[in-house]
């Protein structure tokens, strides 16, 4: 080989290995973490400017409220209603929609406007954020991200002020239709009243218009895009049929579980005629897996019920959604494995096709790190608290699986516990898999060691 054509080697050999540094440096995960943490920290910012609320709040106050509104989770320390003014409500109303869409969605938007088209390291981070395996259709899916948030929250908003214009008037009832249904469509929970969406709970048309959004934000945007483009049902996706299944099972399931847990709770669905027992339970079923909307006394509702909200909250709901949770698509490889494990099958299968390995470990991966989080938040806060173990529990849960349901001790737990409560939100908003790949990134290895055997149950 001649020698000047060695060196030319030698130089892109070097080149290659100099970019593939500069890459490893900045991560998608830790470029994801760096964004939302922005995001928080810009809200908390207009949020403490004096003219953002009725009443001076603290920094941590700030934060939490900030943390609770981008994360689209709806925990909050002070009556959002009463604390902030017009422009506070904006802001917040402004995080949830950054927040619900996704930091990266906008990213994507932005980086096409200007450049026209994605870079392999854009479409990576992208995807990363969006959970889509295809990076081609990354610009497609920003755009119907969009698309359908606000299609779905402009119906909502006009059928929201022509529902409250007489009793509220043009200007009041157009403001609030437009907070409500950007926090019910990005499963934000956020609400005016100190009393939850209580006050409503007999106008059964705004009830089930807010349910409608949340469950349909819950499903995920790349199933709704599915169903948008199929338009047949043999022709979705396997993950589409799966979600929608499981979606109207586990909602019937809850709504039975929950009306018959609490129609004899006289502080909350005892005093109700049956139909309005009906919708109550069918909304407090719903809201644990994607938002922190209540028209019960979530506090008032019996030990039982709290129990049984945990498993929901845990489960969540679709992957790429305003929701949190393990992700439904993960509960439902869970069962499946277990299922196929229990059958003696080789495989691992779903409406006549083989889920991968490396899913069903990502499945397991997930759970394992949501639980790890769960226990540390519970043993905490378990430390800095003297609340019932139930409380600081369902607090915990609602916290990391960006859900925003309260038994109404999120402003009385200690400062340290707070801001637990805001790492909790940001963990869950980021997904455990992507936090743990920020903590350790994995891998890969390339040297094979022998099996052993290691005694299971």
């Amino acid at each position: 080989m001649k020698p000047w054509l060695s060196s030319v080697n030698k130089f892109y050999r070097l080149r290659k290995k100099l970019a593939r540094r500069r890459q490893t440096k900045l991560s998608p995960p830790l470029i994801l973490s760096a964004g939302f943490a922005g995001l928080i920290l810009l809200g908390t910012l207009l949020l403490k400017l004096p003219f953002a609320t009725e009443q001076s709040i603290t920094w941590l106050e700030s934060l939490f409220t900030a943390a609770s509104a981008v994360t689209v989770t709806g925990l909050v320390v002070v009556d959002t209603g009463a604390t902030f003014s017009g422009f506070g409500i904006s802001v917040i109303t402004l995080l949830i929609q950054a927040g619900g869409l996704g930091f990266m969605t906008f990213a994507v938007l932005a980086a096409l406007s200007l450049r026209g088209h994605l870079g392999i390291r854009q479409q990576m981070l992208a995807s990363e954020d969006m959970q889509e395996t295809s990076l081609m259709s990354i610009k497609r899916t920003a755009l119907a991200v969009v698309l359908l948030a606000l299609l779905a929250e402009g119906i909502a908003v006009i059928a929201m002020t022509l529902y409250w214009l007489t009793d509220k008037g043009l200007t009041a009832a157009f403001l609030e239709a437009i907070f409500y249904a950007v926090s019910a469509f990005n499963s934000a929970g956020f609400v005016l009243s100190p009393n939850g969406l209580v006050d409503y709970q007999q106008q059964r048309f705004i009830t089930l218009l807010i349910s409608v959004l949340f469950v349909i934000g819950g499903l995920g945007f790349s199933v709704i895009n599915n169903i948008y483009e199929q338009r047949r049902w043999y022709r979705l996706s396997v993950y589409t049929k799966a979600i929608i299944i499981a979606t109207i099972a586990i909602n019937i399931i809850a709504m039975t579980v929950l009306w018959l847990l609490e129609m004899n709770n006289p502080a909350t669905l005892a005093g109700m005629p049956w139909y309005d027992q009906a919708i109550n339970a069918w909304f407090q079923a719903t809201t644990p897996r994607s938002a922190g909307f209540n028209t019960l006394d979530t506090g008032a509702m019996t030990e039982s019920s709290a129990v049984f909200t945990f498993l929901l909250m845990f489960i969540g709901g679709g992957s790429m959604s305003t929701a949190g949770g393990i992700k439904l698509g993960t509960f439902i490889i869970l069962l499946v494995a277990t299922y196929a494990f229990l059958r003696r099958r080789d495989e691992v299968t779903l409406f006549d096709r083989t889920i991968p390995q490396d899913l069903v470990m990502k499945a397991l991966a997930v759970t394992v790190v949501y639980l790890g989080l769960i226990f540390c938040g519970i043993f905490a806060l378990m430390i800095l608290n003297n609340l019932p173990f139930i409380d600081i529990a369902f607090e915990v849960l609602s916290a990391s699986a960006t859900v925003g349901l309260s038994r109404g001790v999120t402003a009385e737990i200690s400062d340290g516990s707070q801001l637990i409560l805001v790492f909790l939100m940001y963990a869950g908003r980021l997904g455990p898999l992507t936090l743990g790949y920020f903590v350790a990134t994995p891998k890969k290895r390339h040297v094979r060691y022998p099996k052993t055997d290691i005694q299971v149950g």
